[in-house]
């Protein structure tokens, strides 16, 4: 149970930035299976992609590898490709649905904005099959609840902050 516990504040965080993904991404209309407005579509991808980061983090943790916070001195990042070789390195699955998230919301919605619905769609489909390797093994009301409760105290630090 205090494996399960230590996963329910991670995978609250990463579903407070998915849930702001969405938000994002419904303030733009669909039009013949394109969204509108491109700068909301960039938006919401990049949440959605750092969420699944936060999300991969956690998974590699619980694996035993994570990435190092030690960052290279010409870079203010960490590389894609040190996630690649680690996830590499444990599940083939979960390096694909790395590589999507990578290619479709970080390159091709974040940069490139681009604004197919069905594509955004897949990129999405594939951070939520990340995060749902961290969720916590807790009946599902019971973890509804605390990422509500999660997201509301998280909220109200915010207006604190910067009201």
């Amino acid at each position: 149970m205090q494996q399960t516990q230590n996963n329910l504040q991670p995978y609250a965080e990463v579903m407070r930035y998915m849930n702001n993904a969405e938000e994002t991404l419904q303030k733009t209309r669909k039009e013949d299976g394109y969204y509108l407005d491109g700068k909301y579509v960039g938006t919401a991808c990049g949440i959605a992609y750092k969420g699944a980061l936060k999300a991969l983090d956690t998974w590699l943790e619980m694996n035993g590898k994570s990435i190092s916070a030690k960052r290279d001195k010409t870079k203010k990042h960490r590389s894609i490709t040190q996630y690649r070789a680690e996830v590499a390195k444990l599940d083939g699955r979960m390096l694909d649905r790395l590589n999507t998230v990578y290619n479709v919301l970080h390159l091709d919605g974040y940069y490139d904005e681009v604004r197919k619905a069905d594509v955004i769609r897949a990129g999405f489909e594939s951070a939520y099959e990340i995060i749902a390797r961290i969720k916590p093994n807790v009946p599902e009301a019971e973890l509804q609840t605390y990422v509500a409760e999660y997201q509301k105290k998280k909220a109200s630090l915010w207006r604190k902050l910067f009201n």
